[in-house]
């Protein structure tokens, strides 16, 4: 599974950003798909993810601000951030996750700042 990752960039604090993950190989419908963030110095960490039935998890520092969603017809997964703090400055990771596997895309750079 390759995954390609596209939309970061520069916004200033409040405003808003959507990432978008593309998926080629061979991918089932039963995958988990999920975005993760590594800020400089930190780990790697969980943003939000989303199961084949629709359902979704957020880590609590996004929740009400970031939303994730997925389309199976065109093996994608977006995300949605609004209210963008300077915090949430990193290098964003789109994850694919299925029979056992991870998968990762190439990291797309948000930078939020005035």
């Amino acid at each position: 599974v390759q995954l390609q990752a596209s939309g970061g960039g520069l916004v200033q604090p409040g405003g808003s950003l959507r990432l978008s993950c593309a998926a080629s190989g061979t991918i089932f419908s039963s995958a988990i798909k999920g975005w993760y963030r590594q800020a400089p110095g930190k780990q790697r960490e969980f943003v939000a993810r989303i199961f084949n039935n629709g359902a979704t998890d957020y880590a609590d520092s996004v929740k009400g601000r970031f939303s994730i969603s997925r389309n199976n017809a065109k093996n994608t997964v977006d995300l949605q951030m609004n209210s963008l703090k300077p915090e949430d400055t990193a290098v964003y990771y789109c994850n694919h996750f299925q029979r056992g596997r991870d998968f990762w895309g190439q990291g797309t750079l948000v930078t939020v700042s005035s």
